[in-house]
């Protein structure tokens, strides 16, 4: 081997090995995490500080959600969901430790998160109590809990519901999960999990309509505020919102010709 061939193959050999050595400190240098007072904004959303993070591995109903539970009848899955994460919580600090930034929502960021004095993380938790299902882990590993909360019927599964994420992109003729769905009553069930009239969340009041023309910005759909023409004109939402955070998440943009009241 010439010595200009050696020199070659020993200065790749080097860098290689420099990407390897860098690569392997990258993954042993824990992941940044916060402590703080935790404020719930939804099932499985918690904000700690300015930041918002959604709990790693775990989809739960939205507020403005329907489920049927075990008598057939309708109630607020989003809202008892976002209140089992607030009792799971109990006032104490949470630490979350953040994995990545949400892929539909760059301000967002995913993130497991333990309250002080627990040793289980929230993510696993909540989906063992039955009011969040198993979605796409960066790191939580949420999978035993979820199979756990099926067989036993927990929550949200003693009923009849859609995934939240067919829930928020209005796919009506989604999977139908839980103990209580009935094959000879799918219409009936998709009309209660799918009302015409959706009942607006307290303190939640932008409405939220599913529009093909938004998708021209990447959007599912377009939110309205209050004070804005186009409110009042917006009949029969497919979605109610708490905040235009909230709404941005979920992949709808503010109508082109809405503008904050002054």
């Amino acid at each position: 081997m010439s010595f200009r061939n050696f020199f070659a193959a020993a200065r790749a050999f080097a860098l290689v090995l420099f990407f390897i050595l860098s690569g392997s400190l990258a993954s042993s240098q824990p992941a940044s995490a916060v402590t703080a007072a935790a404020t719930v904004r939804d099932g499985n959303s918690i904000q700690l500080g300015d930041v918002t993070y959604r709990l790693d591995g775990v989809d739960a109903p939205e507020l403005d959600q329907v489920c049927i539970d075990d008598h057939a009848d309708p109630w607020t899955c989003g809202i008892e969901a976002r209140d089992q994460l607030a009792k799971l919580i109990n006032k104490r600090s949470v630490r979350c430790d953040d994995v990545g930034p949400e892929k539909s929502f760059g301000k967002r960021h995913r993130a497991l998160c333990t309250a002080e004095g627990d040793k289980a993380t929230l993510n696993e938790q909540l989906v063992k109590l039955g009011y969040g299902i198993a979605r796409e882990p960066i790191r939580a590993n949420v999978k035993p809990a979820a199979t756990e909360a099926k067989i036993a019927s927990a929550g949200i599964w003693k009923g009849c519901f859609v995934a939240p994420q067919e829930f928020r992109t209005g796919k009506k003729d989604g999977t139908l999960l839980g103990a209580a769905c009935r094959a000879d009553r799918d219409k009936e069930i998709r009309a209660v999990l799918f009302p015409d009239d959706l009942a607006m969340p307290p303190s939640c009041s932008i409405k939220g309509k599913l529009a093909v023309r938004a998708r021209v910005t990447g959007n599912i759909g377009i939110y309205h505020l209050r004070g804005c023409p186009s409110y009042p004109a917006t009949t029969k939402p497919d979605r109610w919102f708490c905040s235009e955070d909230d709404a941005q998440a979920a992949g709808f943009r503010k109508a082109y010709n809405c503008r904050r009241p002054k």
